[in-house]
């Protein structure tokens, strides 16, 4: 079976690769970067999504000669002008630290009422080969944010995103139900053909 390397340390975001790409068909065995602890973290230099995946994509791929996806999400509100968005795991200021992130955002948001709250999860997921072959899939998963956190499932900002045509936010989805309405989802999903066509 080939192997394909994700190019995240991020325990929740490998299991939920594996559950979406198993959901599709693909058979690989899908390991996280951290099989690879002498590989070091990429530095998110891009200034888009995309740009992003692309480089740790690219990074991982170089490092370990085999195919190698990533990708970079974020949360975007339209009132912020799509801020946070690339900088989402960092708004408070230290990297993957969601609950200050959280508050730091419903504060900046505190006097905003709901008809103003309109915000979207963007993914862009890229795979890259060793040879330079790349190619990059994106989605969005629509949605307005809630005053308060609401639901203990999920991570980053799913606690306060409650996707269009919902009553709950992400956090109170279950996994299955979050994989499929969810920006990583549809970016996966997309890409997941073209990695069996690439690989295959």
């Amino acid at each position: 079976m080939q192997r394909l390397v994700l190019a995240t340390r991020n325990a929740h975001k490998v299991t939920e690769l594996r559950a979406i790409l198993a959901d599709t068909g693909l058979a690989v065995d899908l390991v996280g970067a951290d099989a690879y602890p002498e590989i070091p973290d990429v530095k998110e230099t891009g200034v888009t999504f995309a740009e992003n995946a692309l480089l740790k994509a690219h990074a991982l791929a170089q490092a370990t000669g085999l195919p190698a996806v990533a990708d970079d999400s974020g949360l975007c509100v339209d009132v912020l002008g799509g801020a946070p968005g690339i900088f989402s795991a960092r708004w408070a200021g230290t990297h993957g630290d969601d609950a200050a992130n959280l508050a730091l955002l419903l504060a900046q948001l505190s006097d905003i009422d709901d008809t103003h709250r309109a915000a979207h999860f963007a993914c862009a997921a890229a795979l890259a080969l060793p040879d330079g072959t790349e190619r990059v899939v994106e989605g969005r998963l629509p949605g307005t944010l809630r005053h308060t956190p609401a639901g203990t499932g999920g991570f980053g900002y799913d606690p306060i995103l409650q996707p269009l045509g919902d009553t709950r936010t992400c956090a109170e989805l279950t996994p299955a139900e979050k994989n499929a309405i969810s920006h990583r989802g549809e970016a996966f999903r997309g890409l997941a053909p073209i990695v069996a066509e690439l690989l295959g």
